[in-house]
């Protein structure tokens, strides 16, 4: 059992009451390591210690090419220990290792484009419409920065939120989850070896009460940003109400997949089943909803069939696992009674539905293929975060934007199709905030994420994003040789 602690004002500490919880191994089901559980006072430790970096001592006086300078250092942190982060969020939340270990080495790249990005931000001289007045605007902090991260993607998303925040100049807390804390705890002791100034980078775990609700609420946080489910941050949001803070979040979704009769089939299938069956389907762009024109589906059905079955589940740790286990047994039990509605309806389970045999330990579920006869099939519409894709066949192309558009998700979504026209046509139409054509869940620390409707508001990465993380002042400079004329002698 491995004993994790939090990271606030530059020390490694318990809960101020000593209380901890248990988080679970998803290949055996059993417990693996404890984490504290922050009480409010912890809360309001790590957001004083912030805020009072923020106005006092090394941070407050560095340059912004000086923060640069030591987000370089932790990206090269990240990259020297990615093997180790990537085993630690494995154990944690059943994701494969060869998924974790590139992904932990990847999320350097984040930190490094917003190190360059660090003394980049410029204000502007305005033209403005008085005389002898000079006018101009300058970018600052906006202040404590509080992120909240799943535990799907938490080292990724850890760094979409911090990366910005910090190459702004401001200090954070982050909440972890509570389903797999674990890696951004590991993270911390490498913040600390790069010399982060005490209260810069704060961590805290423990749950939505009273935790992430202090954290969200607190006069001191002057920004919000948050990855996770639709309730949450409406809680999330009503919480703000006492400090009004800005929110971004980024929220669930239900991806749409296009495969139209003239996409690369090879390209196609390899997209859907890395868009389902990728990350064992827990992904907030999931491509859950595929539809295929009908020319095609009889042949795609055949195929992805196939493909589901022969998936090689396993443990997460081992590199000829394909799907791993699923972070919680509440997922798979959702997804089991989903399943099993949806077959009421009219759906057909073509593959998987089940509990793969020899698995005994853990929360495993096989690869799944359904055929739904229309989009009132339940599996369609929720969020299931699981290896589990619905199949719907379609005709035309307006039908199908119809179709993928009706839902009130618009998080990812991707076309399959060689006519250029048509990936253009069908791009514009599809309401969603990134859209893959002719590939699938691809990422960058240069293009910014985030969705329309209840898939959340505003957007993490790309140069956008760090303004997002700033204010903007703007100072007027009478230049005049003459005094201020006085206010009550009308000219």
């Amino acid at each position: 059992m491995h004993d994790y602690l939090m990271y606030i004002d530059g020390e490694f500490c318990s809960a101020s009451d000593g209380a901890t919880f248990e988080t679970i191994n998803p290949a055996t089901g059993e417990a693996w390591a404890t984490a504290p559980a922050a009480t409010e006072d912890d809360v309001d430790r790590a957001v004083k210690a912030a805020h009072r970096a923020l106005h006092e001592g090394p941070w407050a006086d560095m340059t912004a090419t000086e923060r640069g300078k030591l987000l370089f250092v932790l990206a090269d942190l990240l990259a020297e220990h990615s093997e180790h982060l990537g085993s630690v969020e494995t154990t944690d939340s059943g994701k494969l290792a060869v998924e974790t270990r590139g992904q932990s080495a990847y999320v350097a790249e984040y930190y490094r484009y917003y190190g360059g990005l660090a003394d980049k931000l410029q204000g502007s001289t305005l033209p403005i419409d008085k005389p002898n007045l000079h006018v101009f605007t300058t970018r600052e902090p906006i202040g404590v920065v509080a992120g909240i991260v799943p535990w799907n993607a938490e080292m990724l998303l850890t760094a979409t939120k911090a990366a910005p925040a910090l190459a702004a100049g401001n200090t954070v807390v982050i909440k972890s989850s509570e389903e797999a804390p674990a890696p951004v705890l590991a993270f911390a002791e490498l913040v600390d070896q790069a010399g982060f100034p005490p209260g810069v980078f704060n961590l805290i775990t423990g749950f939505g009460e009273p935790c992430g609700r202090a954290l969200t609420s607190h006069p001191l946080v002057s920004k919000v940003s948050f990855t996770g489910g639709i309730d949450a941050a409406r809680q999330v949001v009503a919480n703000t109400a006492q400090n009004f803070a800005p929110v971004s979040l980024e929220l669930g979704g239900k991806s749409p997949i296009l495969i139209f009769d003239d996409a690369d089939f090879e390209a196609a299938v390899n997209g859907a089943v890395a868009g389902n069956f990728g990350a064992s389907g827990q992904s907030c762009v999931a491509g859950s909803r595929v539809f295929v024109q009908e020319g095609i589906y009889d042949r795609f059905m055949e195929e992805v069939t196939q493909r589901a079955r022969a998936v090689q589940i396993g443990d997460p740790l081992d590199a000829t696992t394909q799907v791993g286990p699923l972070a919680t047994k509440k997922q798979r039990d959702n997804i089991e009674k989903t399943l099993s509605e949806s077959v009421a309806q009219g759906a057909e389970i073509m593959a998987g539905g089940q509990r793969p045999e020899g698995f005994d330990q853990g929360w495993y579920f096989e690869p799944t293929v359904v055929s739904c006869p229309s989009q009132e099939i339940l599996s369609t519409q929720v969020e299931l975060f699981g290896p589990v894709m619905s199949v719907i066949k379609f005709s035309t192309e307006e039908e199908a934007i119809a179709m993928a558009n009706d839902t009130v998700f618009g998080l990812g979504s991707g076309v399959f199709t060689n006519d250029l026209g048509r990936a253009h046509r069908v791009a514009a139409g599809l309401h969603a905030g990134i859209v893959w054509v002719n590939t699938y869940r691809a990422i960058s620390p240069v293009a910014p994420f985030g969705g329309f409707g209840q898939s959340g508001y505003g957007r993490e990465a790309g140069i956008d994003a760090i303004y997002d993380y700033t204010r903007t002042k703007t100072v007027w400079i009478n230049t005049s040789k003459e005094p201020m004329a006085n206010p009550f002698v009308m000219r």
